[in-house]
């Protein structure tokens, strides 16, 4: 038997059992796109963008992530260290006196002159702390606080390059304070000696080997040491840039005060030197304007401010706005730090989206390097506006809906191989022989199945094949579609694209005996295949060819002599242009009676050939229905004048219906008439 293999991957959220993406959604909004002019790579950016029903697109995580932005700067402010160093200022001096008042033995003169100075302390934070730098405390409560502003002002510093490093200092000794000053030497020294191109693995592991402990994200080598420093220095600068002149001048005459030691700034200004000459591309520059009640201490400030890059890396890659951009850019783990599992999950799934719109061949690059809809995606959407149009014709109607029948027409004894769309009845016989001897082929004569382990037959599409058939009837169906600017600029361009590929679709699927024209008409007219009218930009020159159009369809006419001949025409306005004996396009405004004359000629010609004839008139225009009437009266026709939504089930129901008349009542299956409908 053969043996069947699993393969298993990390568990990447969402719901374990839910099924795979369904592309009907983006495809419908996709094709809906394309046929109003954006390229496919646009219309599938756009989707993306946009979402679907249950689905959360681009623009809403994109939205989520810059609320998130602003409720960080509206909720806190940068004076969170300048607090806490004022109320130790504030706590030390009250001991202070307090312990002055109850020294009875002190001398007068010593006591007046120590109450003195703490009177005329400055009002400036940061020169009251250095001022009292050389000042012998009476109160041991009053010394500790005071050297507690200088451990904190340290843990702060510190914890601005070093997340977590406030915390672990906390009630550090002396020893520990040195093993810091250690630290940052030797990683001054292995970051210039980087920066010189003499370091080696060796020095890496050494460093790590002694000073790992102040590293908890574990970094593997320089590189990813200098990504992680460098990040958040920058931020710490950012965090600087975004003081005022002021918080930054007292935040600078503090910092001499860290530990009672300049030291400690001057390796943190080393080590600041060293980071931006090694990443330059950091953001060492910006700031940030923060407006809220809540402080910030240095360290918890830089975090915020590493949380707002990390958000506007997001917003970058949510706009898919640089070049090259994918959706894999998207940093998912960020994504789900900052909004939550669930926003991770509805990217992940735009993914899938964007890669099974590739993967099953709906959208495909072409030799240009730009994304096109494929044929397979256009039959789906085909298929897709025709069952909307079948709905319309049914409630129009109150009939049923599309009958899942095979074609019309007699057996003709021969069969070909089943392909995708064929509504014919299978060839049992062929179908089984088929299945046999490919089995026979595969496990040898007398075998068993490779797949069952016994004797069977099984059968696959290849083995398939279908009862050709004889069309009772055939027709030629010339569908002339004005592509005029008129079309565009009144929001006719998008229904006239859907009517066309609903009908492309019934005919291909349904009626393949009939023969299909597609005629775009506009200053001039030419054929057309249903993939470059889908993509069809919107065209702004003026003129409405229907003489050069008719010339078109009674040309197609002619090449079918034994199809019944069906001409559909769709047009919003009188025709202003026309071919002249020598090719070239005339054009007036109102309509020459010549370009009048022209079209009525043609159009008598395709009453010679039998057409039936339709028109669809798009508009109100009075001139343009005493035109089109008349037209109608003169071919033996019919005029249609549908709302835009009903364009498609009026021109369907209308090459249905012209089936009727000359199929002996047969409508392909849909088993509605269309009489109803025709107005004028």
């Amino acid at each position: 038997m053969r043996r069947h293999e699993s393969r298993y991957s990390k568990y990447a959220g969402g719901d374990p059992l839910a099924p795979p993406v369904d592309l009907a959604e983006a495809l419908d909004a996709i094709g809906e796109d394309v046929m109003a002019g954006y390229s496919p790579e646009r219309a599938m950016r756009e989707f993306l963008r946009r979402g679907g029903t249950d689905q959360r697109g681009l623009d809403d995580l994109a939205r989520m992530v810059a609320e998130k932005r602003r409720e960080l700067l509206s909720r806190h402010n940068l004076d969170g260290t300048m607090q806490q160093v004022r109320e130790l200022l504030d706590k030390a001096v009250l001991e202070e006196r307090k312990q002055l008042a109850r020294d009875v033995e002190m001398d007068e003169d010593d006591r007046s002159f120590r109450e003195m100075q703490l009177d005329n302390l400055p009002p400036n934070t940061a020169q009251a702390v250095t001022e009292l730098g050389s000042y012998d405390w009476s109160s041991s409560q009053a010394r500790e606080a005071y050297e507690q502003i200088k451990d904190l002002l340290g843990r702060e510093l510190l914890d601005q390059r070093f997340a977590g490093m406030k915390q672990a200092l906390e009630s550090a000794t002396d020893e520990d304070r040195a093993a810091v000053q250690e630290m940052l030497g030797d990683l001054n020294d292995l970051l210039e000696k980087h920066s010189r191109g003499e370091d080696t693995p060796a020095d890496f592991d050494e460093f790590m080997a002694k000073h790992g402990d102040f590293f908890p994200e574990n970094p593997q080598n320089v590189e990813e040491l200098l990504d992680s420093l460098a990040a958040r220095a920058a931020a710490a600068q950012r965090m600087l840039n975004s003081m005022s002149a002021e918080q930054r001048q007292e935040l600078m005459e503090l910092s001499a005060q860290a530990f009672g030691s300049p030291q400690l700034m001057e390796s943190l200004a080393r080590l600041d030197a060293n980071l931006q000459g090694l990443r330059p591309g950091e953001d060492w520059e910006g700031s940030e304007s923060f407006g809220g009640g809540e402080g910030l201490g240095l360290g918890d400030g830089t975090g915020v401010l590493q949380e707002i890059s990390e958000l506007d890396r997001l917003s970058e890659q949510l706009s898919q706005s640089y070049p090259g951009s994918r959706l894999d850019d998207l940093d998912l783990d960020a994504l789900a730090r900052q909004l939550g599992e669930d926003a991770a999950v509805d990217a992940r799934t735009l993914q899938r989206i964007e890669q099974a719109l590739k993967d099953t061949r709906t959208l495909e690059r072409g030799s240009d390097g730009d994304l096109r809809l494929t044929p397979k995606a256009m039959r789906q959407l085909g298929k897709a506006l025709l069952r909307d149009v079948a709905e319309r014709l049914s409630g129009r109607a109150g009939e049923r809906d599309v009958q899942r029948a095979g074609a019309a027409g007699d057996l003709s004894g021969a069969s070909r191989p089943w392909a995708f769309g064929d509504t014919e009845p299978w060839d049992i016989p062929r179908t089984v022989t088929n299945a046999v001897l490919r089995e026979v082929g595969e496990r040898g004569a007398g075998g068993r199945s490779s797949t069952t382990g016994r004797a069977g037959v099984r059968l696959t599409i290849d083995d398939l094949e279908v009862q050709e058939t004889e069309a009772r009837t055939q027709a030629a169906v010339a569908l002339l579609v004005d592509t005029s600017f008129s079309m565009a600029m009144d929001g006719r361009w998008v229904p006239m694209k859907r009517t066309a590929l609903a009908l492309h679709t019934l005919i291909r699927s349904r009626f393949r005996g009939d023969a299909l024209e597609l005629i775009g008409f506009g200053r001039a007219a030419r054929k057309m295949e249903i993939e470059e009218l889908t993509a069809l930009d919107a065209m702004w020159d003026k003129g409405t060819n229907l003489h050069h159009a008719l010339l078109l369809a009674n040309r197609f006419f002619r090449k079918h002599p034994n199809a019944q001949p069906v001409l559909l025409v769709v047009t919003d306005g009188e025709p202003t242009s026309h071919l002249e004996p020598g090719g070239e396009v005339y054009f007036s405004y109102p309509p020459h009676p010549l370009t009048v004359a022209y079209a009525v000629r043609e159009l008598d010609n395709a009453r010679r050939l039998g057409a039936q004839t339709t028109f669809f008139r798009l508009g109100e225009d009075p001139g343009l229905a005493r035109f089109v009437d008349s037209m109608a009266r003169r071919a033996d026709g019919r005029v249609v004048a549908p709302e835009l939504d009903d364009l498609g089930a009026a021109v369907v129901g209308s090459y249905l219906g012209s089936r009727n008349d000359f199929a002996g009542g047969y409508a392909g299956g849909f088993g509605f008439g269309s009489r109803g409908w025709w107005a004028g």
